[in-house]
């Protein structure tokens, strides 16, 4: 049944956050009531509740030109990451943006104007925030007949250790939070039921993000998106063919390029020396490919932000063109702690970090903040119903944009203008 609803071209993004807190202070003596057995939380918009307000809707719009500036802050901080070097990189602007907004809601002081500073948000109030939230969540969870898209949040807390209810309500009602208890004082155990959460959440996608986890630990905040498209125009696997890929001067690989002829939405820009192109899924999302001229990739991402994609959008014309993509699927994962650091998210992860709006019961801190996404396209699902479309096409020659070369990508949503995943394809086959 999954086959046939999900047609020929199969296409998977997931991403899952991290945020761990530990003791900022030694911890013998406190007493700890313990939860009851069913202490479970969970709470979302069902299809017969209210839908989100239309303040959220316009908080949600407030929010979106500052995550762009964040989505690309961040990208050139990972680019430039030593480790990073040749390597794919791909992320969730959204969905780290979503993490650390939901962590704001249990901090206080420079703890929580560090983390809206980062976050582009230190003119806005608390309450904007979360309600923008809780309408991008809902408008996203809104597109199923087309795609999958669906994102959320988990905390899963120290067993009798005592969180503030408001804190757990308030996550859930914005950020579409469950909770549950984990026993951190087995990290194994602890460690296997919230890597079951997360696979559970992603259909499997991400099994094995969290490892190593310390006995002290007390919370650790888990934000996912995962998101299952189809093209809205599909390549044929008859032509897809054997082709080399450039990823760097000296290292040339062997990929599955995939080619469609057919309408699609280009521009050239001299200036900055790329070619952007719009390849849409069905619904509201579509990938923005930006293919830098041969040697010109970093330039590229000294420059880009959210100026660029408005001119690009704003510069867009439709014009027919043989698109050459290679096949891929890339999982990266990424440790935040230091980028968000530089970024000025100091105090979370120091002994003066206040989230008393978490937890009265004792000082916490931020321990380590780690995300994972996983990018995979293909054409699978070749039990698809039957569709033909027809493209009146212009008598010209079409243009040729070959993904033969390091390219960056990043997956849109337009109904919110989210960037809900950002990337480079260094290499498609690793």
């Amino acid at each position: 049944m999954v086959k046939k609803m999900w047609g020929k071209m199969y296409y998977s993004v997931i991403a899952a956050l991290l945020v761990a807190m530990a003791w900022a202070a030694p911890h013998e003596g406190h007493d700890h009531d313990g939860h009851p057995a069913d202490h479970y939380h969970h709470l979302h918009h069902g299809k017969d509740e209210a839908h989100p307000s239309h303040s959220g809707e316009d908080a949600c719009h407030l929010l979106s030109p500052h995550n762009a500036d964040f989505a690309f802050s961040l990208y050139k901080k990972l680019a430039l990451h030593p480790d990073a070097q040749g390597k794919n990189i791909f992320f969730s602007p959204v969905g780290i943006s979503m993490a650390l907004s939901m962590l704001a809601v249990g901090a206080k002081g420079s703890t929580l104007s560090q983390i809206y500073s980062s976050l582009g948000y230190s003119g806005l109030k608390a309450q904007q925030v979360n309600e923008g939230y809780e309408h991008l969540i809902h408008m996203l969870g809104h597109s199923q007949d087309t795609m999958q898209l669906e994102a959320g949040a988990g905390v899963a807390i120290r067993e009798g250790f005592k969180v503030v209810d408001q804190f757990l309500k308030d996550v859930q009602h914005y950020y579409n939070s469950e909770a549950f208890s984990v026993d951190f004082s087995k990290p194994e155990i602890a460690a296997e039921e919230i890597n079951q959460f997360i696979a559970k959440k992603t259909n499997d996608k991400i099994t094995d993000m969290v490892k190593d986890l310390d006995s002290d630990m007390v919370m650790m905040l888990i934000n996912y998106m995962y998101f299952r498209g189809k093209w809205d125009k599909p390549f044929e696997a008859q032509l897809t063919h054997k082709a080399e890929f450039k990823v760097d001067k000296d290292t040339t690989v062997q990929v599955d390029m995939m080619k469609r002829t057919g309408r699609y939405d280009i521009y050239q820009d001299p200036v900055n020396q790329t070619t952007v192109m719009m390849v849409p899924y069905k619904g509201n999302t579509s990938m923005m490919i930006v293919l830098p001229d041969e040697g010109k990739m970093k330039d590229v991402e000294e420059s880009i932000c959210r100026h660029h994609l408005k001119n690009w959008h704003d510069k867009l014309f439709r014009s027919s063109v043989d698109l050459f993509m290679p096949k891929f699927s890339i999982s990266a994962t990424s440790k935040l702690n230091d980028i968000l650091t530089e970024m000025g998210v100091t105090d979370a992860f120091s002994d003066t970090a206040d989230f008393s709006g978490m937890t009265e019961e004792l000082k916490v801190k931020v321990s380590q903040v780690v995300h994972k996404a996983v990018l995979s396209v293909d054409e699978k699902g070749t039990e698809a119903a039957a569709a033909t479309t027809i493209e009146i096409m212009p008598m010209s020659l079409p243009g040729t944009v070959m993904l033969n070369r390091p390219f960056l990508v990043l997956i849109v949503e337009d109904s919110t203008k989210s960037i809900l995943f950002m990337g480079k394809i260094t290499n498609p086959t690793v």
